[in-house]
Parts: structure tokens; C-alpha cells; sequence
């Protein structure tokens, strides 16, 4: 028999109320969904999901300077004319 070890996380209130509903909800506790990741990560050698900053890339950043983009916009048709400069 394997024996178990703790591992402690602290995590805000609202996230672990909402993490026990959704993983309730998958018919597992959050300790057995923390011990799924764990051994994702293992498994992957690093995240089991890519974790990124959300940029944008070359392209959209020169894109957007070159429409010079400047809101805030009032409505939808002055948001298009400035897409249309």
C-alpha cells in the first residue's frame, strides 16, 4: 500500500468553492483533481495545458498601429469609419 502525503494550497475562498462544484460535478473531490494534474504533469514534463502570456503577436501590433486606432467609440458605425481610415 502506497502511503499518502499532504499538500497544502491556498487558493481564494470564491476559486475553491467553485473548483469543489465543477470537480463534484466530474464525481471527484478537489484533492483527487489536484493529484490528476500533478500526475498530467508528470506525464507531460510541464504543464498538461500551454501556459502563455496573452500578447499580441507582430502582426496584430503593427496592425493596429497602422489604423491608429484611438476609442473610446460611440457607437458601432464610428468604430467601422475609423476602421475605414
Amino acid at each position: 500500500m502506497h502511503s499518502k502525503v499532504t499538500v497544502s494550497a491556498r487558493t481564494n475562498p470564491n476559486v475553491k468553492i467553485q473548483a469543489q462544484q465543477l470537480f463534484s460535478s466530474l464525481g471527484m473531490d478537489v484533492s483527487t483533481a489536484i493529484n490528476l494534474f500533478l500526475v498530467q504533469s508528470i506525464q507531460h514534463g510541464g504543464f498538461p495545458f500551454d501556459v502563455t502570456l496573452r500578447r499580441p503577436n507582430a502582426e496584430t501590433l503593427q496592425a493596429i498601429e497602422d489604423k491608429n486606432l484611438n476609442g473610446p467609440f460611440h457607437s458601432v458605425s464610428d468604430l467601422m469609419q475609423s476602421l475605414d481610415a
